[in-house]
């Protein structure tokens, strides 16, 4: 008897133990970054959170941090993607730097191992200085128009993954970005009307890209200029955008 539900037993754990190993495999891993030098966007705690929500429900573990020192080729070695979130330094100050030296190496070692970056909003506000960080995300910040008014968005390419459920034409508010050193050859997703933003709207009359992506050094890179306000993290524009672009910089699809 003491045999027979010894050898029941054992069968048991047999049957359960597959279904372990499964629930029991670590989830992939994204890196959430806003730390920032410069200009500190009032929005960062509310993107966090949302970035947080969208990773979770790809299936990966989110990492929020603050500190620059999680950019060593060591610890960059267990995520899938790095996601930049307003990530602004000071223009004028060089000190204000923080991927230099080590951590700049592990960065562009992330991407040459043909990993993903998401760049959000004034992630194009940072390392001005660098040259090579520039080239990464596509292009630095220029200006903007005054505050956050409404303006057009248009749909350039509506197959990436990114803006595939999204409307071709959308009237919404934010902090609308004009880039220096735009690299023409990034392949644009989303532009923005000139014409729109106000009133009274701006004077130039060619589209100003908002959203793109590119290929940088082995690796992925997806920008988008939207994100300035907290409440545009709750919008499902924003969040279907924020969820194909993840998934690109992670997996390439």
């Amino acid at each position: 008897m003491k045999n027979r539900l010894w050898l029941m037993a054992s069968l048991l754990t047999l049957a359960v133990l597959p279904g372990l190993a499964t629930a029991a495999k670590p989830a992939p891993k994204v890196l959430i970054f806003s730390g920032s030098t410069g200009f500190r966007h009032d929005s960062i705690p509310a993107a966090d959170e949302a970035i947080k929500g969208i990773a979770t429900k790809l299936g990966y573990a989110a990492h929020v941090s603050e500190d620059p020192a999680v950019f060593s080729k060591e610890n960059l070695a267990q995520y899938k993607a790095i996601v930049l979130v307003s990530n602004t330094t000071n223009p004028k100050n060089p000190d204000s730097e923080y991927l230099v030296g080590d951590r700049k190496d592990a960065l562009l070692g992330f991407l040459k191992d043909g990993k993903g970056v998401l760049g959000v909003h004034a992630a194009a506000d940072s390392h001005y200085l660098s040259g090579w960080y520039g080239e990464m995300i596509g292009g630095y910040f220029e200006h903007h128009p005054k505050g956050t008014p409404t303006a057009t968005l248009t749909v350039a390419d509506g197959k990436h993954p990114a803006t595939a459920k999204l409307p071709k034409t959308i009237t919404r508010t934010d902090e609308w970005y004009y880039y220096k050193d735009f690299n023409p050859l990034v392949h644009v997703l989303i532009t923005v009307d000139p014409k729109t933003i106000g009133p009274p709207g701006e004077t130039d009359v060619n589209p100003n890209p908002n959203t793109w992506y590119h290929t940088y050094n082995g690796g992925r890179v997806f920008y988008t200029g939207l994100g300035h306000t907290a409440d545009s993290y709750q919008e499902p524009y924003l969040v279907d955008l924020l969820t194909g672009g993840l998934r690109w910089a992670a997996t390439g699809k």
